[in-house]
């Protein structure tokens, strides 16, 4: 077993300090509600707290859109629908959840470079605005409107050739499988007036989970330009100019937040030089995991308590059936530990240095690795923070068969 010994408590590491409410709720009482653990947990409030902090000091020629596929609880997705101006779909089960939601079809975009025909179909069906990705789509789309008397709204997906610096997935520059390649975007633009589609803008998406706050800003610029210079070279207006986001949370005490204050003020000098290039268009900022991530927390139990060869394991009933991304195995190049904390006021006062892991048959199954925890009995609630995007649905949940995890929205 390995000790912490006597530290006061201002010495203390973040994960020896115990978390026992979350949005002013007991995590105690939550497990009840949630029926037992684990469960996910958001809290409505804070979410609504960051949509709002993003919006603050934006003009109203600037929309916001939240990308269901961070988190698409249908209860966070209505809760959603009132503060955003719009949704980012990827599928057409996310389609449907956000029409549930009651988000305007007008309001509604749907990316992804693997569209299937009926999904595209429903797409159009539906009225909302299709990111379209490849020249198969076009064909497609042109064949549905050929069948029907329905109409297809269209925006252009483009691959630059430059990425967002620092990010944790790069969706653009280079070779990659999403949208098309900038030096194509003029040969289809003229397959789409060909084939009657309405064009309304461009999507140009570089990366994703960034900290640093000049390189969003340096690419949300870049964007902007490209999508005008795309615009001028083709002789087709804009409605709508979709720069992505990017916007990354910290998962650690040594990374720090993005400075908002500096990315929206960037935000309103871009807008005004879209305005003056086509003054009806709308400049849109796409956001999943900075909207929603710090708002949620996954809670799991410990079912056993187990010392191998001097170092202490706490057993517990989640994993990365559960939380995939907690596990280190969604998008981490290097492992690093989600924040954690003790979340009941049973543990003990003692301070050791323990690995958390889940109950599957798998040494990948590690929730945290070598981290400073108050002394745990079995029983007792753990709480992993920055839970509140891409948690449930993105991880293996039939992995063993274990039971499905509740969600709760407080």
């Amino acid at each position: 077993m390995t000790s912490i010994g006597t530290l006061g408590s201002e010495e203390l590491p973040d994960t020896a300090r115990a978390l026992l409410e979350f949005g002013g709720v007991p995590i105690a009482l939550l497990a009840i509600q949630a029926g037992g653990t684990p469960f996910y947990a958001y809290d409505r409030r804070a979410i609504a707290d960051r949509v709002l902090t993003v919006r603050e000091g934006l003009p109203e020629s600037i929309r916001i859109r939240y990308a269901i596929k961070a988190n698409p609880m249908p209860a966070l997705v209505s809760h959603m629908a009132a503060l955003v101006h719009g949704f980012d779909v990827a599928s057409a089960g996310e389609l449907r959840c956000a029409l549930d939601a009651g988000m305007s079809r007008d309001g509604i975009s749907f990316a992804g470079p693997g569209k299937r025909r009926d999904e595209l179909l429903q797409a159009v069906a539906a009225g909302v605005l299709i990111n379209v990705e490849s020249f198969r789509e076009i064909r497609i789309l042109g064949d549905i409107l050929k069948e029907s008397d329905l109409r297809a709204r269209v925006a252009v997906r483009v691959n630059p050739t430059f990425e967002l610096k620092a990010s944790g997935m790069r969706m653009g520059g280079g070779a990659k499988p999403f949208g098309v390649d900038a030096e194509l975007v003029l040969e289809l633009l003229r397959e789409i007036d060909q084939s009657k589609l309405r064009f309304e803008g461009f999507h140009i998406f570089c990366g994703s989970q960034s900290l640093q706050t000049d390189a969003i800003c340096e690419s949300h610029s870049r964007a902007l330009d490209l999508g005008l210079l795309l615009a001028r070279e083709s002789l087709h207006g804009i409605e709508t100019m979709n720069i992505g986001g990017g916007l990354g949370i910290p998962y650690s005490s040594s990374q720090k937040g993005v400075e908002i204050s500096s990315i929206t003020a960037n935000l309103r000098s871009l807008a005004n030089k879209l305005i003056e290039a086509f003054p009806n268009a709308k400049l849109v900022m796409e956001l999943g995991r900075y909207l929603v991530g710090e708002g949620g927390i996954y809670v799991c139990r410990v079912l056993d308590r187990k010392v191998s060869r001097g170092k202490v394991f706490l057993v517990t009933d989640g994993g990365l059936h559960h939380h995939l991304a907690a596990s280190g195995n969604f998008g981490q190049i290097l492992r690093r530990n989600f924040p954690i904390r003790v979340g009941s006021a049973t543990a003990g006062p003692g301070r050791e240095v323990v690995t958390v892991v889940g109950p599957l048959c798998t040494p990948l199954d590690v929730i945290a690795d070598n981290v400073v925890l108050p002394t745990m009995r079995e029983g007792d609630l753990l709480v992993v923070l920055q839970s509140g995007a891409y948690g449930l649905t993105a991880s293996p949940v039939r992995f063993l068969d274990h039971p499905l995890p509740k969600e709760l929205l407080i």
